[in-house]
């Protein structure tokens, strides 16, 4: 079957499909338990965490030190899954704990936000008795990333010290490339690897829609994948160290994603990159340093995309 190109139509599709990519299908079967997130649970007990340069499983505190030590880390998650932000929470406070950190950086927000970032996180500051709600609407949060999911996560990083950035495009861009289908240069994210890298984009675009897509459109979603990946290592070599950027997995992947435009841009090393994962899913260390997988979430208490 095939679809008109028509943006309008596929725009939604478009920002969320790709948001999407952050999510990393776990194995299920006999072998996976399916079990809801602990929210008091201290989380340095869920899961496990294994160092894929060495493939030894480390301890919350061991991953702590590594990541502490990093100028940049990237740290990539499902986003439906609220285990991921409440460990994402919990490793910013302990970060700020070990040394000052630099920044944050948010796929979650847009360059048209930034300005309220920047008017509420001093009031914030301030320690004011306000309901978490009001500040997302004070920030226009995008009602796509859910605020169920993200609320701590976000009041956390707006209350502390250090500035927090957006990471990803306007839908005004996304518009603009979904026509003009720019392309990105480099190495490392275009011109190297046999066209490996467009072709794994292309094939987990296509398996996001079920195959239903014509190849206008997969060239757009591919376009736009890739230049916020660009934006995304931009914006994170621009932030002030240490810097940690939040992201969806695949945004995250060493052999996919911003850590081949910082390569690109750079010259120089990628950083230092953390997927969180459901247990069962496939994680190689071509595509982090650190994998920290969590319980699988039964399905009646998974939150929607």
């Amino acid at each position: 079957m095939r679809f008109p190109l028509s943006f309008a139509a596929v725009l939604p599709a478009c920002v969320l499909a790709l948001s999407a990519c952050g999510s990393v299908a776990p194995v299920t079967g006999a072998g996976a338990t399916a079990v809801a997130p602990a929210v008091a649970q201290d989380v340095r007990q869920l899961g496990e965490i294994v160092d894929l340069r060495s493939g030894k499983r480390v301890t919350a505190e061991q991953l702590l030190a590594q990541l502490a030590a990093a100028p940049r880390v990237i740290v990539g998650e499902q986003h439906d899954q609220l285990s991921h932000h409440q460990i994402e929470q919990w490793l910013l406070q302990q970060l700020q704990g070990q040394r000052p950190q630099g920044s944050v950086l948010l796929e979650m927000l847009n360059p048209d936000q930034q300005a309220k970032v920047d008017k509420v996180k001093p009031w914030l500051q301030t320690d004011p008795v306000v309901r978490p709600e009001h500040v997302a609407e004070l920030l226009a949060w995008q009602p796509n990333w859910k605020w169920a999911q993200y609320g701590d996560l976000v009041m956390t990083v707006m209350r502390a010290p250090y500035p927090v950035w957006s990471a990803n495009l306007d839908r005004s861009e996304i518009k603009q490339m979904f026509i003009d289908k720019p392309t990105v240069q480099g190495k490392h994210s275009n011109l190297a690897n046999d066209g490996k890298v467009h072709a794994k984009l292309k094939d987990i675009i296509r398996v996001m829609h079920d195959n239903q897509i014509d190849e206008p459109r997969l060239a757009a979603m591919l376009s736009v994948q890739q230049q916020r990946d660009r934006r995304m290592a931009e914006r994170l070599l621009a932030a002030p160290a240490p810097a940690v950027l939040i992201a969806g997995a695949y945004h995250a992947h060493k052999d996919l994603g911003v850590p081949l435009h910082v390569q690109d841009l750079t010259g120089g090393p990628a950083p230092l990159v953390l997927v969180l994962a459901q247990q069962g899913a496939a994680v190689q260390a071509p595509q982090a340093d650190f994998v920290w997988f969590t319980p699988v979430v039964a399905p009646a208490v998974a939150s929607a995309k």
